[in-house]
């Protein structure tokens, strides 16, 4: 019996990448608090990766009679953009959104995604999988003007780092080093290559 998929991430984007790559999946999102204790951007992605797909996976096996996750590939993500070694969140507002793209203009930053891949057997037994992947983004100087017009599109407001690289935004991008759709929300040739391993693609 093939395993049963589950992508533990709000994201629609993340949602589009796996099924790009020709995942059959179904999708299930923790509420829980999410706490970090690593403090390398490398480090901190994969620990939230991991901890969002462990809240998925106990919330499964609460509902298990059995009490326990079988024959189940529960996939956590989280990204972050990283500026001089700081991390960038989602702005708190329009105001914030400018700060925010005003340090990034004509600028190189860090974009991390960690993934956590947690193999669930038919007795129960688990496989974790937990690495991150980062991504160089160059972006072109920007006037006032076309940062305020970007704002206004209210696309950053939802966004780490105030932008998204697949949407208007692509206009500012000088260039990356890396996976693109690290960018995006998911490395989902490496995600592919996990998959392939554990036989479900």
């Amino acid at each position: 019996m093939k395993k049963k998929i589950i992508l533990g991430s709000a994201s629609p984007r993340r949602r589009e990448l796996l099924a790009q790559i020709g995942a059959d999946f179904e999708v299930r999102v923790s509420n829980k608090e999410e706490i970090y204790h690593s403090t390398v951007p490398e480090e901190i992605v994969k620990e939230l990766a991991l901890m969002k797909a462990e809240n998925v996976a106990e919330e499964l096996a609460e509902e298990n009679a059995s009490g326990a996750v079988n024959s189940t590939i529960v996939i956590g993500a989280d990204t972050i953009v990283v500026l001089d070694g700081k991390i960038l969140g989602k702005p708190a507002d329009e105001a914030d959104a400018v700060r925010m793209l005003n340090s990034l203009q004509g600028r190189r930053h860090d974009v991390y995604t960690g993934v956590a891949v947690l193999d669930y057997d038919e007795n129960g037994e688990k496989c974790v999988y937990n690495y991150s992947v980062g991504t160089a983004v160059y972006v072109n100087e920007m006037t006032d003007e076309e940062i305020r017009a970007y704002v206004e599109t209210k696309d950053p407001l939802a966004k780490a780092g105030a932008y998204g690289i697949q949407g208007r935004f692509a206009a500012h991008i000088d260039r990356i080093e890396g996976d693109y759709y690290n960018v995006v929300g998911l490395p989902v040739s490496r995600v592919y290559r996990t998959l392939r391993e554990l036989g479900v693609l």
